[in-house]
């Protein structure tokens, strides 16, 4: 794959009023979709469970994690 967005997640074509800007990739809608996955699940008994005490570094590193997961699905689509 020569992009590693994977494009556009919602491909629109460039208009007077959108300009070039065609919003989130697919990459980033990969990756939200991870994270409203591992949100969704969450309890108190989970090791990730996230609460007022979470740090910004700890979120990072789901964020970083979200990631991850989402250039291993573009990659898996070839």
């Amino acid at each position: 794959m020569t992009d590693k967005t994977g494009g556009a997640a919602f491909p629109i074509p460039a208009t007077e009023a959108h300009g070039t800007h065609t919003g989130m990739t697919l990459r980033d809608y990969f990756a939200a979709k991870c994270m409203q996955g591992d949100i969704a699940t969450q309890d108190a008994s989970d090791m990730g469970y996230y609460d007022n005490d979470t740090t910004v570094e700890q979120l990072v590193k789901r964020a970083e994690f979200y990631y991850r997961m989402a250039d291993a699905m573009l990659k898996a689509r070839g």
